[in-house]
């Protein structure tokens, strides 16, 4: 089922505080013909004002590099730092996103199961409209075009449902599925569903084991700079009515757990 998020226990952002905002989206563009839209649906147009107000106001885009080398070296980063996420692998988006991401100079990331490369979303299946995954062409592809492929599982299917042998192949496997096929580290990884599993200490322990650097959920507010836990951090859910401006400028909220 599509992502729905956790929420954290938060505090407020104190004056002059660094900001790391991690932004989660799913689709940009329209639904396939036929199909009803949902709220996983983002306009292109909006999708470029997101892009806009990033820019004029002062959020400087970052690769992951960048992210990962400022959650070692908070003063490596700038005052308001901002991830972009994209969920799922998407074919749409790279037709559609990553285009004028290019064109705005942004990096940014995106979060595949590796079960459903070059398939569907079949995992959606009840919820959303099927739609094309990217291949291992796309994929390549979109790495050469500033979107760093990262680990979304093996098989999308909540933490919370998987006993732990199944939770560590579910990480393990994607991670090295994902490495062997795009020759490249991977190092973060995203909750599906926004699950941590039953045991968000476990999960911690198995995907720091596996060569992790940091796990993303999804819903919260900008993440305070240096983070609190680097496999807890909270992803701003983008959504055609999600009102950023607010979002980033009034009571900012970060990890503190």
């Amino acid at each position: 089922m599509p992502d729905t998020g956790k929420g954290g226990d938060f505090m407020t952002l104190q004056p002059n505080s660094q900001r790391l905002a991690i932004l989660g989206y799913h689709k940009i563009g329209n639904p396939p013909p036929g199909c009803r839209s949902s709220w996983f649906y983002i306009s292109e147009s909006v999708f470029v004002s997101h892009l806009d107000h990033l820019r004029e106001n002062g959020w400087r885009v970052i690769s992951v590099a960048e992210f990962l080398r400022g959650l070692a070296a908070q003063e490596s980063l700038p005052s308001q730092a901002a991830l972009l996420t994209f969920d799922d692998g998407y074919r749409s988006n790279l037709q559609v996103a990553v285009p004028w991401l290019q064109r705005f100079g942004y990096p940014s990331v995106m979060f595949v199961p590796t079960q459903f490369i070059g398939g569907q979303n079949e995992f959606d299946d009840g919820y959303e409209p099927r739609e094309s995954i990217c291949d291992w062409d796309d994929l390549r592809q979109l790495e050469h075009m500033g979107c760093s492929i990262q680990s979304h599982s093996v098989s999308h299917k909540s933490l919370s449902w998987l006993n732990p042998e199944e939770l560590e192949q579910e990480l393990v496997e994607s991670k090295a599925v994902l490495e062997t096929g795009l020759r490249k580290s991977v190092q973060i990884f995203a909750y599906p569903c926004g699950d941590e599993g039953a045991d968000a200490k476990r999960t911690i322990e198995v995907l720091r084991r596996a060569g992790y650097l940091a796990a993303c959920l999804y819903g919260g507010g900008p993440n305070l700079v240096p983070v609190a836990d680097s496999y807890r951090l909270t992803r701003l859910a983008m959504g055609p009515d999600t009102d950023l401006r607010s979002l980033l400028v009034e009571e900012a909220e970060g990890v503190n757990r």
